[in-house]
């Protein structure tokens, strides 16, 4: 491992000059039409296991709530129902423990596969590759740590689920004893957290998924500004979508394909800011070795 480099102005946008012209480089647009195309498998089954392991500490319906919410404000209310629809016989009917058997089943066979071609899009950023002597290994710890990381989801889910009743809560009794001002703050607390909560979660996809070993201090900022761009993205594709609606032409498969577009520019952010991740890493960082059981690419 290198000594670590202090990170000025200058730099930080040279950085984002070679971020750019190496995540252009890379084909992520071949990536992230992988990635959506698994998650056409994986997505009900993901939705599934979050809402039953998160169900088990909250409510299922509001954990459903929450979700059908998020996929409204960013793809519209048809999308929204199509998915509501989809998950309506898991959550609703009180087969809990049979559905939890199914869908873990499910999950390690289905909605990991998403998260698998993460990884492989994250490798070929990272510029390594698993030894072919270790495919067996290598094979179960990434159902493994997509196990993990999908787990990490629904418990970030439940932190701001819990976050939002305990606001929701307490904002009625303080409009009564304390200023306007003060319920703004709250608001500006809240979306603080919800930035950080993802934060973590990319965090944890930057350290975690690629067949790399690296500091944790180098995945932080790349990580935050991922979330950043997230958060901008998601924005504009909510307002691209609810101006344009791409769907529209495809009839009944229409919510199908808004949500590959969604999971399509979603990646295309992620992997920009994997790419931020790694040169920062690399050069400002204590560096990137491949995993004992990985190699380099040249």
């Amino acid at each position: 491992m290198k000594k670590p480099t202090t990170i000025n102005i200058k730099s930080f946008f040279r950085i984002l000059t070679t971020t750019y012209k190496n995540w252009s480089s890379n084909e992520p647009f071949q990536m992230s039409a992988a990635v959506s195309y698994y998650s056409l498998f994986s997505f009900p089954a993901l939705l599934i296991i979050i809402i039953q392991v998160t169900g088990l500490f909250y409510e299922k319906r509001e954990v459903k709530g929450k979700i059908i919410k998020e996929i409204s404000e960013v793809l519209g209310i048809d999308a929204a129902n199509t998915v509501e629809v989809m998950l309506k016989n898991a959550v609703d009917q009180e087969q809990s423990t049979l559905v939890i058997i199914i869908g873990i089943i499910t999950l390690l066979y289905g909605a990991t596969g998403m998260f698998i071609a993460l990884q492989k899009s994250l490798n070929t950023i990272w510029r390594v590759k698993p030894k072919p002597k270790n495919e067996i290994l290598k094979m179960i710890k990434d159902r493994i740590f997509s196990l993990g990381l999908i787990l990490m989801i629904g418990f970030l889910l439940l932190t701001s689920l819990v976050l939002t009743a305990l606001i929701t809560a307490t904002t009625d009794w303080i409009s009564q004893h304390f200023p306007d001002f003060i319920l703004y703050a709250i608001q500006v607390i809240n979306f603080v957290l919800s930035l950080l909560l993802t934060t973590v979660l990319f965090a944890f996809m930057f350290k975690i998924l690629p067949d790399v070993t690296m500091r944790w201090k180098d995945v932080w900022l790349g990580a935050f500004i991922t979330t950043i761009l997230f958060s901008i993205g998601k924005s504009a594709l909510g307002i691209y979508f609810g101006t344009v609606n791409p769907g529209s032409t495809f009839g009944a498969a229409g919510s199908v394909i808004l949500i590959l577009l969604w999971v399509s520019y979603s990646s295309l952010i992620l992997f920009f800011g994997a790419e931020f991740t790694r040169i920062l890493a690399s050069k400002y960082g204590a560096g990137i070795q491949p995993a004992s059981y990985a190699e380099k690419v040249d």
